[in-house]
């Protein structure tokens, strides 16, 4: 704890009276562009991979970058909710999904007995079951981290698909007001790799206006 507290002092002595402009804005409102849905993995930092500014993300995180899709269990989740905050009174105009490499959700996922002391976490990755049938249907023929990273990628097409279960952003993107992306951040290297519709395959971001995602087609590779 003391090095939280530590952070705080230098936060409120050095750098809030540096950015007081930009904080003194954000204390009228927000108006993020994006809303951006990754994983609660400690070593994934959404505002560092993007260098975007306080104000600029909404960011929803839980374990996996799970999105359960819209029904009568999970309308009055915190996922919906945020979702749904984002959308309608945010306005956002963007989605992100954020998987990652080495992703400990997935792992759980491939693996059903190392969840045998965490029923909540095993409950919460049937959220992900449409992934599970996917690697174990299409990818018999990879193994080790070369089938983790297959799953995180389905994981994350898995989880646009549900996204579009949600009326606020079927009712969006019929209206062309919503763009969805789905990424990969490589946590060994820092890259980020994109679904790309066109070619099916996830390819790393080097463009400054990636293309905008659609899940349907053909399945990624593995990067």
């Amino acid at each position: 704890m003391q090095k939280l507290v530590d952070g705080l002092h230098i936060f409120q002595s050095e750098v809030f009276p540096t950015h007081q402009e930009l904080f003194n804005a954000l204390s009228k409102g927000q108006k993020p562009e994006t809303l951006f849905i990754t994983c609660s993995d400690s070593r994934i930092l959404p505002n560092m991979i993007t260098q975007t500014k306080p104000g600029d993300l909404f960011i929803l995180r839980n374990a996996g970058n799970l999105i359960p899709s819209y029904g009568p269990l999970s309308s009055h989740s915190g996922e919906a909710a945020a979702i749904e905050f984002a959308v309608v009174a945010l306005g956002v105009s963007h989605i992100v999904v954020c998987g990652h490499t080495l992703c400990g959700a997935i792992k759980g996922l491939l693996d059903p007995p190392s969840l045998e002391n965490m029923p909540a976490v095993k409950a919460w990755l049937a959220h992900a079951e449409g992934t599970r049938r996917v690697v174990q249907e299409n990818y018999r023929h990879l193994e080790g981290q070369a089938l983790l990273t297959a799953a995180i990628e389905e994981n994350v097409l898995t989880q646009l698909e549900n996204l579009r279960t949600h009326p606020t952003v079927r009712s969006r993107l019929a209206r062309n007001e919503l763009s969805l992306y789905g990424w990969v951040y490589k946590m060994e290297t820092g890259q980020v790799f994109q679904y790309d519709h066109a070619t099916g395959q996830f390819a790393a971001v080097i463009t400054s206006q990636p293309a905008v995602t659609d899940v349907a087609g053909a399945r990624p590779n593995v990067f």
